[in-house]
Formats: structure tokens, sequence, C-alpha cells
């Protein structure tokens, strides 16, 4: 899409929201690295912190919600402001904290925040813009979701390394502020929705239930899961949520409208998009280890190296909406799903002997392809949702890409020990080595998923999007 083509406000609004997104995103994983600094000042076990990681995480996911209910009840312009606010706040609350019970509560303020920034500064964004501009302005909103789970473990390191574990969240002091600042100045104060009374039954089920997915999650992500306990939250996890559906799709004012799932193209970017986010969370997290554990590289040298992937997603950001524009939604999203199998199985059979280059080179493509998918999945989320439920559309959205991101490093996780069992079907130089490489061809295969529920995407789906596109080759030619 043409540059000129956007208005400026929705495209500051759209870059507002979108640096709010990652600040959410950078927190929910930036203090993974600097868990022995943090427990070594606060004097607990290096184990210990990981509530800290956890307890933000779960309030994130449990209460993305409430976001599009209370924008209704009290006005989006209203939420989005107080969110930062909260966010800022808690973040401050955060560096001063003297002991692990304090942190642990700022941190769950800092994910109630987190939870009604973005979703509510993104139902603000797709609210105001045009069907025709869906494109451009979800390529401002996809970024953080791609860019800060490959820049959180060097930014990490590199604060912990150079200054204290403080930083980590007084940097979102400076930048709160200053988001606050501007969005008093530009964000709309758009009409209120009719009012709904807010569906008790739905909160205690939808949130309960994502709460404990979240929890389960990060218990499977651990090197060392303890069954049990997995089994113990994950059983009522699904319970809850299997109970919720039924719920929401029951009663007569739902915290969520799952019937909004029978608009064919949101129904793909939901169930396609979770397979897809999935992936995305999956690669910078099992790249890194394997450099590490298997390649013996330092952790600055895997870091840089990763950054190959973020390279991909920013080069190939000015031709997303030329491919969508000439060749379709669905051409493109089989495309890059499969682009995306090949990069990360190609990954898995690297070795120690596998030249840089060729390693930067499977890294970039598999950042192209991040890139281009996200951005097609997020823009056809919501570009046959009418207005009247595009908030229920949104909250839906922003749940299940939470709940894939979390999966991400999760699912990651259990490829890897899946792989240990049978690394010896693909061989390897070491038990290790062929453990990544089944765990990467597992990733493939998710990302593959997406492949085939994409192919049931009708050949016309997003057909408004790729008439602007079009539109836009003629005026450029």
């Amino acid at each position: 899409m043409n540059e000129r083509t956007l208005d400026r406000a929705q495209r500051n609004l759209a870059l507002l929201v979108a640096a709010c997104f990652f600040m959410e995103m950078l927190d929910g994983t930036i203090v993974t690295t600097s868990a022995p600094r943090i427990a070594s000042a606060l004097h607990v076990t290096a184990g210990s912190i990981s509530v800290v990681i956890t307890a933000y995480l779960v309030t994130l996911a449990a209460l993305i919600p409430l976001g599009g209910w209370l924008s209704s009840r009290f006005g989006a312009r209203h939420v989005f402001l107080s969110a930062i606010t909260v966010f800022t706040l808690a973040s401050l609350g955060c560096a001063l904290s003297q002991h692990l019970a304090e942190l642990v509560v700022m941190r769950v303020l800092q994910g109630a925040g987190g939870a009604m920034m973005v979703p509510v500064g993104r139902l603000l964004v797709l609210s105001g813009a045009e069907k025709r501009d869906l494109m451009r302005v979800t390529a401002y909103l996809v970024w953080p979701g791609l860019i800060s789970p490959v820049l959180a473990p060097l930014l990490g390191g590199l604060i912990t390394t150079y200054a204290s574990w403080h930083w980590l969240f007084l940097i979102n002091v400076p930048l709160g502020a200053l988001a606050l600042t501007v969005a008093q100045r530009i964000v709309p104060s758009p009409s209120l929705a009719p009012r709904s009374p807010l569906d008790l039954p739905g909160v205690a089920l939808v949130c309960g239930g994502l709460a404990l997915v979240t929890v389960t999650a990060e218990l499977l992500s651990k090197s060392t899961p303890a069954w049990g306990l997995d089994l113990g939250f994950g059983i009522p996890a699904a319970l809850l949520l299997a109970a919720a559906a039924r719920h929401l799709l029951d009663t007569e004012h739902p915290l969520i409208d799952l019937r909004t799932l029978r608009i064919p193209t949101l129904r793909t970017a939901v169930t396609g998009g979770i397979f897809y986010f999935t992936v995305i969370g999956a690669g910078p997290f099992l790249a890194p280890l394997k450099f590490e554990e298997v390649f013996g590289w330092s952790a600055v040298k895997s870091g840089a190296l990763v950054l190959f992937i973020f390279a991909g997603n920013i080069g190939i950001k000015p031709f997303t909406g030329f491919l969508y524009g000439r060749l379709g939604f669905k051409t493109v999203l089989i495309g890059s799903t499969l682009t995306m199998a090949a990069a990360v199985a190609a990954i898995g059979f690297t070795t120690a002997n596998t030249p840089l280059v060729l390693i930067g080179f499977f890294l970039f493509v598999s950042g192209v392809a991040r890139s281009v998918g996200a951005t097609g999945y997020t823009t056809i989320a919501y570009v046959d949702v009418p207005p009247e439920q595009m908030r229920h559309a949104n909250t839906l959205q922003a749940t299940s890409q939470q709940l894939a991101a979390g999966f991400g490093v999760a699912g990651g996780a259990i490829a890897l020990r899946v792989g240990q069992p049978l690394g010896h079907l693909v061989g390897g130089a070491s038990r290790t080595e062929a453990a990544y490489t089944v765990a990467f061809l597992l990733v493939a295969v998710v990302a593959l998923l997406a492949t085939l529920d994409a192919t049931r995407m009708h050949s016309s789906a997003g057909a408004v999007m790729r008439a602007r596109g079009q539109a836009d080759l003629q005026t450029t030619d």
C-alpha cells in the first residue's frame, strides 16, 4: 500500500499502540536472562524468580478478555490511558522492590496494565481504520510480537551485564511517560458502544481457564517438568475452557462472542494463527539454545546471529502489501507457512561446520516468512468483521495470539524433550544435536498445520484488501 494513502493520525496511533505492545511483550521474556542477578539481590534462589515471570504472563493472559467489555463500559480512550499509567507505575514499583513478594505483586499489576493496554489500543486503531487500510495498519501492530522474542534475550543480557537489573523495569518509566503524553494528544474519544452487563460466569470460566493454561505452559517449558503437576493444572484448564466455550455460546451477553467465529476469515486467522504464532515463538527459543549447547557458541554470538531473523522481519516489510495485493491472501499465506516450515527444518539440520553465512540465510528466510505470515493473519482476521462485532473479534484475536506466544516456548521445550528419545531416527554428531534436529522438525510440522488450514481458505478471501493492493500498484506503475 502506498504510504501516502494512510491518514497521518491513524498511522501515529498505530505506532503508539505498537510501542506499547513492544513494552508489554518485552517484559514477558526479558527477565529470564537476569534471573540469577535478581535472585542474588533479593536473597532468594534463582528458581524462585520463575514466579516473577509466571505472575506477569498469567495476569496478562487471564485479563485480556476483560479489555473489550471495559472499553465498551468506560470508553476505550479512558481505559487505554489508565492502562499505560498502571503499567508505568507498576514498572517503577518493580524496580523499587526490596523483597520477592513485593516484586511479584508489582508484576501482577504490570500484567494487568498490559492486558488492558494493548488489546484496547488495538481496538482503537482498528475501529477507526477503513477495510482497505487494514494491511498498513496491522503491519505496524504486528512488528512488536515478531521483534521482542528475538531482542529480549540479547537486551536482557546487555542490561544485566552493563547495568543493574533494576533497569529492566526502569526503562519503561520514561517510555511509559512519553507514551502517556502522546496518547493524551492523539487518542480519539470514540462513541461508547451500547452497554451490556458483565458476564460474571464467563469471566470466571474464561479468565480462570486462561490462567491455568498459562501456568501449564510455563511448567511444560521447564527443563525438568513435573508431569503430575502439569496434569494437575492442565486437566482443570481444559475442563474450564470447555465449559467456558459452552457458556459463551449459550448466554445472551457473553464476555467473548464465539459466534463471530462463523466469519470464515476470522476463523482461519484464529485457528491457523495459533499454529503459526506458536512457531514464531518456538524458533527464537530453540535456535540460540542449539547454538550454545550444540555448537558451543557464547550467548552473545548466538544472540547476534539470531538477529538475522529480525533483519528478515524488517527487510520484507516494504513488499508485504505488494505480495498480498498481487497474489491474494490464500496464496501468500500458503507460501509463507511452507517457507517457514522449510526454513525451520533447515536450521534443525545445521551443524557446527555449517558456514555462518548459510545459517544466517536460513534465519533471515524464517524472518521473512514470520513477517509476511503474521501480517497476513492479523489483517485477514478483521477484513470481513462488521463494526458491531469488532470488539469481540479483537478480543478473540488478542487472546489467541497471547496463548500462542506462551505455547511457543513451551512447545519448543516439549519438542526438544521428545527429540531426545527419537534422535536416533535422524542421526547426528551427538545425541544432543540429534534431539535438536528432531525438535526443529516437529516445529516445522506445526508450521505445516498452518499451511493445511490456509489451503481451506476461499481464494477470494480478503478481496477488499487485494483490490486496494492492485489499485496501489497501478498508482505506482
